[in-house]
């Protein structure tokens, strides 16, 4: 195991609160009267409504949005047998995509028995606390017998990820093979490696659309399942074949698909090269494929190719399925997450891979097309349509076969509350950090004399993020390293005061000097500058030795921004840099400007501001809705702040009518929709919900987001420096190393974009 992965891993595990989830309140509890409406005597109440109708568990309770992902370690990831409390780090993990991907809460449970009848009892009767069970990690052949009897004895949603999940997902993807080639189903041969769990259920759910059963030949690490072999246990036998086929590489001549849930290296090209024209190719085992990507691609040019990995076209993901699939079962209140619920979530899975794909997407893989086609037979993680397309699907199917309690009348209404739901904050920072990673540029750090800066080059290398330099001494930036055990292997350091750089200092004091050489900087200060790693830094930018600085940590925001300011141009047609924070809240995330750069902007300052607001937010894939914030409503005061922000909206209304923006008004009425239609129904904003605000004020402005910051435990990102040619972003004072990262993954999709 990479030895730097497993300490950050270990890291990112321990640091502040060990784990990776919480339970949180739901409800007001500061009070004593909130106190006895939580808890006694007021919970009494609640009890005796359940006591009379059980139904009522979901009106008054948080069972119908609680899904228990349990395990009792037997077949953990690729680490096998390591038992309840080794897996519970995974099954944290599975909580916590079940959050950012649906909104669904998850209690990890794991039971510390390999015993079948003991685990089924124990899932059995913790059941009334939850709306749904995730099985997870529990190894062939128990798994199918769990399964089955914990799903006969309950009345809610049960799946087993590992069988299922996999299964789903490829599903949709031999669908989209399937168009793309011309194959029949009926007439599709297929061969499976590997004869465990996922590959039991995947074989399963593809006969079930149509594949036929004696086209499959299903091999384990001894070779073909055959009625001749004497040593198969019951699983298996389901999928032994009369056939004098012995090896995978007999049954894969001739054969029409591939599907590999078994190990590194199973398949060889000589086998690949066997297989019949427009071959479909799912090697999936994991992290290394049966077959690598290269390999097979240098084998054959007319096949379909797709794989567990992410860095890889097709990527076959679990977490297109399961979130959205309880989601859906959940929102119905389903008894049971049946075969018909399965296929409907496979259906619109293969449907969406044929949408236009939404540019938030495009721009988080880097690029300027995709579409439907032999390198995108399913959609992305990243693609926000996912709860719409899978849920509803999911959710009508089991309306349809019998197992719904709580049916949806109104489809646009529950799209409308699914996208509410999820805001888009959960996909924002991913998008960027493989838009990132699609096209990493090097990017300097400037305060490479604090650890954090030295951590955060060696975290963004590692992940392919950017191509790090620091700048700072170097026996400063070893010593650093030493004591906290960092491996600087491949980082480059720069050490702008000794003689290995004069030549450069020089170079970029001329530059220096004719930009700002009638601005008060002489030839002698221009060269002295050159000293100091902040100048320097971004001379480097500028000359174009770097593409971008990352700088502040330990420095005032004025001194650090200064040399941005006289070396780097500002964008045409603006006079103004601005600052800008993206701060992520419960109900999604906001963008916040000017907080970081002009201390009382006129109302042409606010033009530009906004304008360079709305491009930025644009480049997170969110079309901006824009609020110009003040102390009045449109005219109320007619005080000078309040009269530049109104002045601010008329120019923009009449340069800009595209741009959603209005003001001036106070922060309820722009963070309100209903009570800012109710008041001022002739509002541009209309029924929109603002993302945007400009502030009329330095003041106002930072003490916003960081008031935000601290009582509303929002997460801010940012500074985002605003307005420059190239991108220089400024790090609050004592950054973590993941706001370091963070910073250094935006500047690198603003070096990306600064190419365009």
């Amino acid at each position: 195991m990479d030895e730097k992965l497993k300490q950050h891993a270990l890291d990112y595990h321990s640091s502040g609160k060990p784990g990776k989830v919480e339970v949180i309140p739901t409800k007001p509890y500061s009070t004593q009267r909130d106190l006895s409406l939580a808890y006694s005597p007021g919970v009494a109440y609640p009890c005796l409504e359940i006591e009379k109708n059980p139904s009522d568990v979901y009106k008054y309770t948080n069972k119908g949005n609680l899904v228990a992902v349990i395990s009792n370690g037997t077949a953990v990831l690729g680490l096998g047998n390591i038992g309840a409390e080794a897996g519970k780090p995974v099954m944290e993990g599975k909580g916590l995509l079940f959050k950012i991907f649906a909104d669904i809460d998850v209690f990890d449970i794991e039971i510390s028995t390999r015993d079948i009848d003991k685990l089924v009892e124990t899932v059995i009767q913790i059941a009334p606390t939850f709306g749904g069970i995730n099985l997870e990690d529990i190894k062939a052949p128990e798994c199918f017998e769990i399964e089955q009897r914990v799903k006969e004895a309950l009345d809610i949603p049960v799946m087993h990820d590992d069988q299922h999940g996999t299964a789903i997902i490829s599903a949709a993807g031999l669908l989209s093979a399937l168009e793309l080639t011309g194959k029949d189903i009926a007439t599709l041969k297929m061969v499976v490696s590997g004869a465990g769990a996922s590959a039991s259920a995947c074989t399963r759910l593809y006969i079930a659309l149509g594949v036929k059963p004696e086209n499959v030949i299903m091999c384990d690490s001894k070779g073909v399942l055959s009625t001749k072999r004497t040593d198969l246990n019951s699983a298996k036998l389901e999928f032994a074949r009369e056939t004098d086929m012995v090896t995978l590489q007999d049954a894969l001549k001739g054969a029409d698909l591939f599907l590999g849930l078994s190990a590194k290296g199973a398949m060889s090209q000589e086998m690949l090269a066997s297989m019949a024209p427009n071959p479909i190719v799912f090697a999936m085992a994991n992290p290394d494929p049966e077959i690598s990507y290269e390999d097979a691609l240098a084998t054959r040019t007319d096949l379909i190719f797709a794989t567990g990995r992410s860095d890889y076209p097709n990527q076959i993901n679990n977490v297109l399925g399961f979130p959205y699939i309880f989601r859906g079962a959940l929102d119905v209140r389903a008894t049971a997450i049946n075969e018909e619920m399965k296929i409907a979530a496979v259906r619109a899975l293969a449907q969406l891979a044929k949408e236009p794909v939404p540019d938030v997407v495009k721009k988080a893989y880097n690029k300027t097309s995709m579409s439907f086609g032999r390198e995108y037979i399913v959609p992305t993680p990243f693609d926000p349509r996912l709860i719409e397309y899978v849920s509803p699907a999911v959710a009508e199917a089991a309306m349809n076969s019998g197992v719904a309690n709580n049916p949806i009348t109104d489809w646009d209404e529950y799209k409308s509350r699914l996208r509410q739901r999820m805001g888009i904050d959960h996909t924002i920072m991913r998008s960027i950090y493989n838009k990132a990673k699609h096209n990493p540029k090097r990017v300097v750090y400037t305060d490479a004399n604090d650890v954090k800066i030295i951590q955060a080059a060696i975290q963004v290398k590692h992940d392919g993020i950017a191509i790090p330099i620091l700048i700072g001494h170097e026996s400063t930036i070893r010593d650093l390293a030493a004591k906290f055990n960092l491996e600087l292997e491949g980082i480059s350091i720069i050490d702008n005061t000794i003689k290995e750089f004069a030549e450069k200092r020089q170079a970029y004091a001329d530059m220096l000097y004719a930009k700002r050489s009638r601005k008060g900087v002489s030839k002698r200060e221009s060269e002295r500058l050159m000293f100091d790693r902040n100048y320097y830094g971004v001379a480097m930018v500028e000359a174009g030795d770097a593409d971008a600085m990352i700088s502040g940590i330990n420095t005032k925001y004025p001194d650090a921004i200064r040399p941005a300011i006289q070396i780097i141009n500002k964008k045409d047609g603006f006079g103004k840099i601005a600052g800008m924070y993206i701060m992520n809240t419960k109900k999604g995330p906001y963008f916040f400007a000017d907080t970081t750069v002009n201390a009382d902007p006129s109302a042409n300052d606010l033009v530009d501001i906004t304008l360079l607001a709305a491009d930025a937010v644009k480049t997170f894939g969110i079309d901006p809705v824009i609020a110009m914030v003040s102390y009045s409503n449109f005219g109320s005061s007619g005080l000078s702040n309040s009269t530049k922000v109104s002045n601010a909206v008329d120019r923009l209304h009449r340069e800009h009518p595209e741009l959603i923006v209005d003001g001036e008004m106070q922060a309820n009425f722009a963070l309100n929709k209903d009570l800012r239609i109710d008041r001022y129904p002739f509002s541009k904003l209309g029924n929109r919900n603002v993302n945007t605000l400009i502030f009329p004020s330095l003041d106002a402005g930072n003490a916003v987001y960081k008031t935000l910051q601290e009582i509303g435990h929002a997460e801010a990102i940012g500074p985002i420096v605003m307005g420059l040619k190239k991108p220089i972003h400024v790090l609050q004072l004592s950054s973590s190393v993941r706001e370091i990262v963070d910073m250094t993954a935006i500047a690198v999709v603003d070096a990306q974009k600064a190419e365009l």
